[in-house]
């Protein structure tokens, strides 16, 4: 996390108030943030006067350096590179016992004047203030962008149920054709399903929290909340029972050819994780696939390999969008047209990932078993490799 630009801009003009002060060599802000190895360290954000206003035998200091935050007393200041008669102090940033920063003061005396020193300890104060609330107005920033993209990740994932339901829903409507009386029930589902997925629309068309200044990075992590995770593993075979009776449906439903696997791998785990993955590979098979063209679901399982893999039978993705299509929000070019957000596979891989193993892109299908006469020699395969510690 860094300081803002606001803060930046209001710390330009409370160093500029001290031009008058023939007195003062230098004035240094430090702020405590986070080093590399999580500890907290004074780095320099600003300092007066600017290095480009200073006279030439003066350019090269006061240094831009990293200060250990833990390193000695500030009160006793920073003994290096003081001229002889210059006295170096430090004023704390502090918000009750936490420390914010520091203000380092190189003057010509010591003790400082009486106006000098209480224009010091005032802009002191100002800082500290203007500092808390810029850390903690970042700090919220940054919960609430985590909070919009775990919430488009749960609608994201809500789509997929609900298509569910909607196909079981239609198939069901078929098989009551002599039976008007139930038919007007599964109407009545379909239109309460259909409302469902408007209001999922909706939630999906909020504006998002503004986003973070420059400098500054919002939540990295891709994953669904951990209140989804399942506390006891699984077996793949049991996974996968309820998506592919979906996927036979779905199917069924588009009147496409569907190819269950011929095998499932032996394989125990997060069934939660396993199963977001595997049905968002086959919500973007049959949404981005040919209207009429084979999808189906392949198992492979060797001595250090186990996965299994979502196919269709085309179109291709380009070989340009091939890993771009990972990313987060990239869409690709053969599916632009159609409805989507472009967080499936990024989160699909993040998912993979998290579980030891990881997911990819394999063009064509033949390429999963060469010789299998199932798959086909055009189209692509998603393929998420299992980690083989999950072996029954």
């Amino acid at each position: 996390m860094q300081v803002s630009k606001r803060f930046l801009s209001l710390l330009e003009q409370q160093l500029a108030q001290f031009a008058d002060r023939p007195d003062l060599r230098a004035i240094v802000v430090y702020a405590a943030l986070p080093a590399a190895n999580g500890k907290p360290s004074l780095v320099q954000i600003g300092q007066w006067p600017a290095i480009a206003a200073l006279p030439e035998e003066r350019r090269d200091g006061p240094r831009m350096d990293r200060v250990d935050a833990h390193d000695g007393d500030a009160d006793n200041g920073d003994a290096d590179a003081v001229d002889p008669g210059e006295a170096r102090r430090w004023l704390a940033l502090r918000d009750g016992t936490l420390l914010l920063g520091a203000l380092r003061v190189d003057a010509s005396t010591w003790p400082w004047p009486e106006p000098l020193s209480t224009r010091l300890e005032a802009t002191a104060r100002c800082l500290t203030e203007a500092l808390r609330l810029d850390l903690e107005q970042q700090r919220l920033s940054l919960a609430l962008a985590h909070r919009d993209q775990q919430l488009r990740l749960l609608v994201h994932q809500l789509r997929n149920p609900l298509a569910a339901l909607r196909t079981f829903t239609q198939l069901l409507r078929r098989r009551l054709d002599g039976d008007p009386g139930t038919r007007t029930l599964v109407d009545q589902l379909l239109a309460e399903q259909g409302q469902l997925t408007r209001y999922v629309d909706a939630l999906d068309q909020l504006a998002p929290t503004p986003g973070l200044g420059a400098g500054e990075t919002g939540p990295t992590p891709l994953l669904l909340p951990p209140g989804l995770g399942d506390r006891e593993p699984q077996q793949l075979s049991d996974i996968l029972a309820p998506l592919l009776e979906r996927a036979g449906a779905t199917a069924s439903l588009q009147g496409r050819p569907w190819q269950p696997p011929r095998r499932i791998p032996s394989w125990r785990g997060d069934g939660s994780a396993v199963a977001e993955i595997v049905a968002n590979l086959l919500e973007n098979a049959f949404r981005y696939s040919a209207a009429a063209g084979a999808i189906g679901l392949h198992g492979s399982e060797a001595a250090d390999d186990l996965s299994v893999a979502v196919w269709d039978s085309g179109p291709e993705i380009p070989a340009a969008e091939r890993q771009r299509i990972f990313e987060r929000g990239v869409r690709g070019s053969t599916g632009q047209h159609l409805p989507g957000t472009g967080l499936g596979l990024a989160l699909a891989r993040d998912l993979a990932r998290s579980l030891g193993g990881d997911l990819e892109l394999v063009v064509p299908p033949q390429r999963l078993s060469p010789g299998d006469p199932v798959l086909p020699g055009r189209g692509n395969a998603f393929r998420l490799k299992l980690p083989v510690s999950g072996r029954a």
